[in-house]
């Protein structure tokens, strides 16, 4: 099965005690319209109030001398200004667990002035709360004979850090943006449909024409220095190009004599001459032909096998699209074929991503293929020995 990138838990109880109540406060400014929201819990000593905000109620006033005496309502509205805010209480405790017993003991613990009443209440902690947690809760704000009251625990913070308008909130406490995310994967969607469209536009007539895959750290190109050197850490390679897939450029790394039995899944291939590699007209740093004669031998003994089993083993490595910086159609003096650049890895593997390998027979009709997910996934015995091992120039 496929896997998906997510975000992982927050992690609420990381933060600093402080740093929690700053950010539950935070995230309350767009809760309720309110005239003051103090962070009373700095202090210290805050008699179970961390948080303690005003909220405005518009109400209509009712005639006055003054609206007689032709006071706006505005004006009145000003001179009124607090009389009927409602008090509420937020309360945040950096817990990895609470249970009832102590949610509630939480809010007998709050101290009211004489003059204060409380309207509602914001309980918030860095954990999961329980079905009974959350009923003792309500039932014990009933009996403060609250007007509202919330409960929230790390669910209820996450979906509100995860809203669009809090996207700053969760990139200044968490480091991350889902905001800046979508942008970042908006322009790499972008580039890679605009490498997509121009490798079509660039290499729709190149297939199975041999391309110059090149590293843009490649600064000595086109000089390899020491040979075999270079063939251990290459940094630029000339393969055949396969066309595109959904995801890449294709190109034959390798390519032997095959043979594929009638039943479709057993198969032989004559690994000794990798015949992907370009001959020296196409690659200047293949050097001397070293395996013409064995090519020749291979040849005569896979001719004579009948045409229906006649067969070619190919090995197809994927250069994703994202990693294309770029595609030079002109090519150069050294390779006249288009070059295409692209980070390469250390060793031999070059830029390829992933490989897939594939024996088909050659015949126009009735074709048949195979793909092997390991190289020893229905392999038989068929070629002999000394055609079926690797040399040192077939990878």
């Amino acid at each position: 099965m496929a896997t998906t990138r997510t975000i992982g838990p927050l992690h609420f109880e990381d933060l600093d005690p402080k740093r929690f109540e700053d950010l539950v406060r935070q995230l309350a400014y767009e809760f309720k319209p309110w005239r003051r929201l103090e962070a009373t819990g700095r202090s210290g000593s805050d008699d179970g109030f961390d948080a303690r905000g005003y909220e405005i109620v518009a109400k209509e006033d009712q005639p006055s001398a003054s609206a007689e005496e032709g006071e706006s309502a505005e004006e009145r509205s000003t001179l009124n200004e607090g009389i009927d805010d409602r008090l509420w209480l937020i309360q945040c405790k950096r817990e990895r667990a609470i249970g009832p017993k102590a949610l509630v003991k939480y809010l007998d613990d709050t101290v009211l002035g004489p003059d204060e009443k409380l309207y509602g209440l914001v309980f918030t902690a860095a954990c999961d709360f329980s079905k009974k947690a959350r009923d003792d809760f309500a039932k014990k704000c009933r009996e403060m004979e609250l007007e509202e009251w919330h409960l929230w625990g790390k669910a209820e913070l996450e979906d509100r850090l995860f809203r669009p308008e809090n996207d700053h909130l969760l990139f200044a406490y968490f480091g991350f943006s889902l905001t800046i995310r979508r942008r970042s994967q908006r322009a790499d969607l972008r580039a890679r449909l605009v490498m997509k469209r121009k490798a079509n536009r660039m290499l729709k007539d190149q297939s199975h024409a041999s391309l110059l895959l090149r590293s843009p750290d490649a600064t000595e190109y086109p000089y390899t220095g020491d040979l075999a050197d270079f063939k251990k850490n290459p940094l630029w390679m000339v393969w055949p190009y396969r066309g595109m897939s959904h995801d890449g450029l294709k190109f034959c790394v390798q390519r032997y004599f095959a043979y594929l039995s009638d039943d479709g899944k057993s198969w032989d291939a004559a690994m000794a001459v990798n015949d992907a590699r370009s001959r020296k007209h196409d690659d200047p740093w293949l050097g001397e032909d070293r395996h013409d004669e064995k090519r020749q031998a291979i040849y005569e003994f896979w001719n004579k096998i009948p045409e229906a089993n006649q067969a070619w083993f190919e090995v197809v490595g994927l250069v994703p699209f994202e990693d294309i910086l770029d595609i030079d159609d002109l090519g150069d003096e050294y390779v006249q074929a288009p070059h295409v650049y692209a980070p390469f890895a250390p060793g031999s593997r070059g830029p390829f991503i992933d490989f897939f390998a594939e024996v088909e027979t050659i015949g126009r009709w009735d074709q048949r293929s195979f793909n092997p997910h390991q190289m020893t996934d229905g392999r038989i015995e068929y070629f002999p020995a000394e055609f079926r091992g690797l040399n040192d120039d077939s990878e």
